[in-house]
Parts: C-alpha cells; sequence; structure tokens
C-alpha cells in the first residue's frame, strides 16, 4: 500500500527537495505542495493525504493552527501530521503535539532517518524517541508554563475509565517506549500490549500515541522528577492488574 504524503513548506526548494526524496521511495509518493497554512488545510480536505509533513513557520495561517484545524476535523482522521521544524526541541514543538501532531523531525533530518519517520507516523505510532519525550516533557510539558509540575499532581477523575493495566500501558507509552519496548519489559506479546494502548486511547479519546504522551503528564499520572535527574519521567502511578 503506499503511503500518500502532502508537503507543507513555505521554501520552494526545501519542498521540491523532500518531494524527489519522497518519491524514491517504492512505498510512497507525494500528492500535493502547500506554501502556507490555509493551502495546507484546504489539500489535506481536498486529498486525504495519509501523512501531512507540515512546517511549524508559514504565511496566511502557520503550521500550528493548521495542525489543530486538521486534527479537530473527525472527517481528516485518516491524515497524521509530522511537524517539521528547524530545533527539534522548542516550544512550538510542545504545543503541535497538543494540537495533535503524531510527532516532529528538524529539518537536518537524514534521508532513512525521514522515510522511516513519515512511515513511522502513517502507522499511528508517535515519533517520539524516549530521549526526545523526556526533553519535550521536562521543559514544556510537565506544566502550562514550562516549569516542573508540582510532585503532588493527583489523578484526575477522568482517567478512571482507564484499568491498572492500561493506566501502566499509558505510563510505558509516555517514556517513548514502543509495543515491542513494552512487551519485553513486562513479559507480555507485542499484540497484548498494543490491544491495551488501543483501548487506551479510545476511552481518552486520544488520535494517537502523541496524544496519549501529554495526556500522561497533563493529567499528572506521569510526571518529570527533579532537574538533577535530567528530566527523566517517572510514574506516579504504577498500579497494574493481573496478567490480561
Amino acid at each position: 500500500m503506499t503511503i500518500t504524503v502532502l508537503l507543507a513548506e513555505d521554501q520552494a526548494l526545501l519542498r521540491e527537495s523532500f518531494r524527489m526524496i519522497i518519491d524514491s521511495a517504492d512505498d510512497m509518493t507525494v500528492v500535493g505542495e502547500a506554501g502556507d497554512g490555509r493551502e495546507a488545510l484546504r489539500l489535506t480536505r481536498a486529498l486525504r493525504p495519509d501523512v501531512v509533513i507540515m512546517d511549524i513557520r508559514m504565511p496566511e495561517m502557520d503550521g500550528l493552527a493548521a495542525t489543530n484545524e486538521i486534527s479537530a476535523d473527525p472527517d481528516l482522521s485518516g491524515s497524521h501530521i509530522l511537524i517539521l521544524t528547524t530545533f527539534e526541541i522548542d516550544e512550538y514543538v510542545a504545543r503541535a503535539l497538543r494540537a495533535g501532531a503524531g510527532g516532529f523531525i528538524g529539518k537536518g533530518i537524514a534521508v532513512g532517518d525521514l522515510l522511516s519517520a513519515i512511515r513511522t507516523v502513517a502507522s499511528g505510532d508517535a515519533l517520539l524517541s524516549p530521549t526526545a519525550t523526556r526533553a519535550l516533557v521536562s521543559r514544556f510539558l510537565a506544566a502550562p508554563d514550562g516549569t516542573q509540575a508540582s510532585d503532588a499532581v493527583n489523578e484526575p477523575p477522568e482517567l478512571d475509565v482507564l484499568t491498572g493495566r492500561e493506566r501502566e500501558m499509558v505510563a510505558l507509552v509516555a517514556t517513548g517506549l514502543s509495543n515491542d519496548d513494552i512487551a519485553a519489559r513486562l513479559v507480555l506479546s507485542p499484540y497484548t500490549v498494543r490491544t491495551h494502548v488501543h483501548r487506551a486511547m479510545m476511552k481518552l479519546d486520544a488520535r494517537d500515541r502523541a496524544q496519549l504522551v501529554v495526556i500522561a503528564y497533563q493529567s499528572g499520572l506521569v510526571r518529570s522528577r527533579a532537574e538533577g535527574d535530567r528530566g527523566a519521567p517517572s510514574r506516579q502511578s504504577d498500579a497494574a492488574e493481573g496478567p490480561p
């Protein structure tokens, strides 16, 4: 199955470079190009691409606003957004994840990594490495103003819809672990992990794994440790059921 890609970037030369790279892959093709956020929104609605590579700083409508519009439209749930940014760790990236983006890449990304990133986001997985996740959460997601979240945050009532095992899965997803990583850690099958993660996403109305990361930290299910621990995530609740 061919992955369809929409490029939203205001620099024509960069768009052309990305198009050449993407079209060189046997399993993907560029179906459209946009020079601003408003055009990206229009083309996403018209073309329904599997992946939108979205620059942040664009004229007319920026990438954050366009991402928010696309993510809020249930008819576009099949279009996953991959944020393109000059700085891989910055406040704009955190805001984009809150808006519903499935991941982010830097403009200096290697060819192989770009194609891998597109495949990852197209499959519905979040493109968040453990290192990137810790940095983002520690700096921006732990608290709205970018400060460290309080250690006294209680689990909000809305997480009561999750079982203990599902809460554990969400907490591990928030560290950037893949389903296979979680399965190995908990001695479960990847299918079992995928099932629990999917159920948690459905119950929390999360578009993808990236939103699960945001929910985990903003709800207090997971929190950042002290700065001296380099912002490594710490699960606040490790409750788990017996074997599924």
